[in-house]
């Protein structure tokens, strides 16, 4: 019996990698398309787009613009540094126009928190979050002091409205849910004294009228 020897082929390259390595190329391309090559005059259109869509905090819109340029550095090799000075040129620039003021910023973000039920503690923690000053934070949680009402009992209650918690399930669940209910309170950074004033209160309608007051006063 002949013994047939066999060949086998290997191609350099079929057709289908050929069609992968262009397609891979396109998509790189692509993507460079995609990431814009950083100069003052983009980053302002950029800036101000940004601004038209969202409110913002002179650290975040920094952060926001940094991410751009070292995008850009990756991909274009633009220098950083030029980058960073153009964006400390164009943040000055937005707060004497006004369109950045970290002092309005913060008291508008506050009373947003604050209507979805967020305890002032959260709230300052947003606030530093977002890279606001001391003065600026203190300056967005000194406007519900100013209210004279209990400002954590009334987002407490606010919270526990939109969560359906303590008063607002039905009466026969409420004993089993108590301690979960509390726990998720605390989560959100209120003191155990006015999450249980909420959780166990009868009448959640006289909580309600305080969030409606301070709010109005604001």
């Amino acid at each position: 019996m002949t013994r047939r020897r066999l060949s086998w082929h290997i191609p350099w390259m079929t057709d289908k990698d050929a069609d992968d390595g262009r397609m891979s190329e396109r998509r790189q391309g692509a993507r460079r398309r995609r990431i814009k090559k950083v100069t003052p005059q983009y980053l302002e259109r950029v800036g101000l787009w940004y601004l038209e869509r969202y409110g913002s905090s002179s650290a975040n819109f920094e952060r926001v613009l940094w991410r751009r340029v070292e995008r850009s550095a990756k991909e274009h090799g633009t220098d950083p540094e030029e980058g960073r000075k153009a964006i400390v040129a164009l943040v000055s620039k937005l707060q004497r126009a006004g369109l950045l003021n970290d002092r309005a910023y913060a008291q508008s973000r506050a009373r947003g928190l604050f209507r979805k039920g967020q305890s002032l503690k959260a709230i300052d923690q947003s606030l530093r979050q977002k890279g606001l000053a001391e003065e600026d934070r203190q300056a967005a949680i000194e406007q519900f002091e100013e209210a004279d009402e209990d400002t954590d009992l009334a987002a407490a209650a606010t919270y526990a409205r939109r969560r359906r918690l303590g008063p607002y399930r039905p009466s026969e669940k409420r004993a089993e849910t108590r301690e979960r209910d509390l726990a998720a309170l605390a989560r959100r950074g209120f003191d155990y004294a006015t999450a249980r004033e909420v959780i166990d209160a009868e009448d959640p309608e006289i909580l309600e009228a305080v969030a409606h007051k301070i709010l109005a006063s604001l």
